[in-house]
């Protein structure tokens, strides 16, 4: 059953104990995009399970919060760069888009491809040292020098800024329904539909449960520096033991 992040943020208010709460127990969570199934499952896991003393959510407008320590920050509908600052340690974007059926979800923010290199300034500004973004692409399209480096001009930018850590994922996601303009088209996609199963394994799209968790433990575990999960990474990490694949992935060199 699909979780909604708004249940989530109003979910009954609870006492903590210390011992739950790990390294991150000082620290402030930043949360851009907390929509879509992807968006849901961050939150249940980092809000939800108080991976943060605080988190707070970009909402498009007010939203009620019932849990512990979490907060809604409005966005407003001034361009990012003119946001006011806020405080926060960690940040994570997402870019899933609200489900049509959740019309509550509506209220969050989600931000645009474009406005990346804005956003993430703003968050550097805000304080933000440890920045991790969830970057979807179309399975099979992503050219293979670009799966474990910096793919545009944006990404470089974004860790120009100069944030201790930057941790990339790039999670497949599925192909999005074609729009037709007459039967010929239909036709045509039609002939060439089998090519959807000429794409590896490893780049099919994971469950987003399985993209949140391997999103938190690599915020626990990641050493400073830029950090990219590959299409195939991300895709390996949801077969067996994700925690020691994490682990070798951000093993810093010797």
């Amino acid at each position: 059953m699909p979780v909604d992040p708004i249940h989530v943020l109003q979910s009954a208010h609870r006492p903590v104990a210390r011992s739950q709460v790990d390294g991150n127990a000082e620290r402030t969570l930043l949360i851009a995009g907390a929509t879509g199934a992807l968006g849901a499952e961050v939150v249940r896991r980092l809000a939800g399970r108080h991976r943060f003393a605080r988190t707070l959510v970009l909402a498009r407008e007010p939203i009620r919060e019932g849990m512990r320590s979490v907060e809604t920050v409005v966005a407003g509908t001034k361009p990012v760069e003119q946001w006011p600052r806020i405080s926060a340690d960690v940040g994570l974007v997402l870019f899933e888009p609200a489900r049509l059926y959740y019309d509550r979800e509506r209220a969050l923010w989600t931000p645009e491809p474009s406005q990346l290199p804005a956003l993430a300034a703003w968050m550097r500004a805000s304080g933000v040292q440890t920045l991790a973004i969830v970057q979807p692409h179309d399975q099979g399209r992503l050219p293979e020098a670009l799966k474990r480096g910096l793919a545009s001009l944006d990404e470089a930018a974004v860790v120009a800024l100069g944030f201790e850590r930057v941790i990339l994922i790039r999670s497949a996601r599925k192909p999005v329904a074609p729009g037709f303009a007459n039967p010929l088209e239909r036709l045509a996609a039609w002939m060439l539909s089998i090519t959807r199963f000429m794409v590896p394994s490893s780049e099919q799209p994971v469950r987003a449960s399985k993209v949140a968790e391997l999103v938190d433990l690599a915020l626990q575990v990641a050493p400073p520096g830029v950090h990219v999960a590959a299409p195939e990474l991300v895709w390996q990490s949801a077969q067996g033991d994700m925690r020691a694949l994490v682990e070798t992935w951000l093993q810093p060199p010797r």
